[in-house]
């Protein structure tokens, strides 16, 4: 069930479609939704040594991210308006260290938690977001890619099936996704050792069925790609909507380090993925 939810919203140069995109799943599950759009600090980090910066200088960067992040709850406010929803916007002020931190605690107080996809040029805040939210939070992450255009839709979701934890994890934390869904399929793919079991695929697509979904069981091969590659080709070929699937990495100390499908998924996804650690 979900009841509430909360998004981060993407300040800064262009519109990044996160908070609309969120709206959306708000509206579907007729859900609260709280946007939260952070005003950075911009206190001189400790990498600019002794330099110095004026007060006027520091006092310009705050104005700027106090403008940004005003833009952004007008956006989040507006759409929230049009969709009718439940709504809650915060500006908060945080340090660009210190966000991902700050909003991985506060997801932990909802349902679920959306955010943006970092841009392909140098996103070290989104990134930092992103982690903090998948590994700390303890709660279910969508992430929204930045070409999104289409709105919440679950016509057609592919499940990535390894039998892992965080697997068993994001297909339990999905179901409320799952049971709104088209058609389900859940997708094993083959390891270069061919030791992948289409039996324990099968186990899981007779438990979603047990649910009453529309459930496929589909083992792919790779072939010479890896593994990441294999499955956002398979999700482009079958016209899918929206993608659930494990997080993998850890954090440390604030280093949030992603396993390598994961990390490919987040720079290249191109439809929202659900992801759980």
């Amino acid at each position: 069930m979900i009841r509430d939810l909360v998004v981060n919203l993407s300040v800064g140069e262009g519109v990044h479609p996160t908070g609309d995109y969120a709206v959306s799943v708000a509206s579907a599950f007729e859900a609260h939704i709280a946007g939260i759009a952070f005003v950075y600090d911009p206190n001189v980090p400790a990498s600019f040594g002794t330099a110095y910066i004026s007060v006027e200088v520091t006092d310009a960067l705050r104005r700027d991210h106090e403008i940004a992040a005003k833009l952004a709850i007008d956006r989040f406010i507006e759409a929230t308006s049009r969709a009718g929803v439940s709504a809650e916007p915060l500006m908060l002020t945080t340090s660009f260290d210190g966000a991902g931190d700050r909003f991985g605690r506060i997801a932990g107080r909802f349902d679920l938690a959306i955010v943006g996809q970092a841009k392909p040029e140098p996103s070290a805040v989104e990134e930092q977001i992103a982690g903090s939210t998948l590994f700390d939070s303890g709660r279910p992450v969508i992430f929204v890619p930045y070409v999104q255009k289409a709105q919440f839709k679950l016509d057609r979701v592919m499940v990535c099936w390894d039998g892992s934890r965080p697997a068993v994890r994001a297909i339990a934390d999905a179901m409320p996704l799952l049971e709104r869904a088209g058609s389900v399929d859940v997708v094993i793919v083959a390891n270069e050792h061919g030791k992948q079991s289409e039996i324990e695929g099968a186990d899981m697509g007779h438990h979603l069925a047990r649910h009453g979904l529309n459930v496929d069981v589909q083992r792919i091969t790779r072939d010479n790609i890896d593994i990441a590659d294999a499955l956002l080709s398979h999700a482009a070929d079958s016209g899918t909507d929206f993608i659930v699937m494990g997080g993998y990495g850890h954090s440390r100390l604030r280093e949030f380090v992603l396993g390598g499908v994961t990390r490919s998924i987040l720079r290249s996804m191109t439809v929202p993925v659900l992801m759980s650690h």
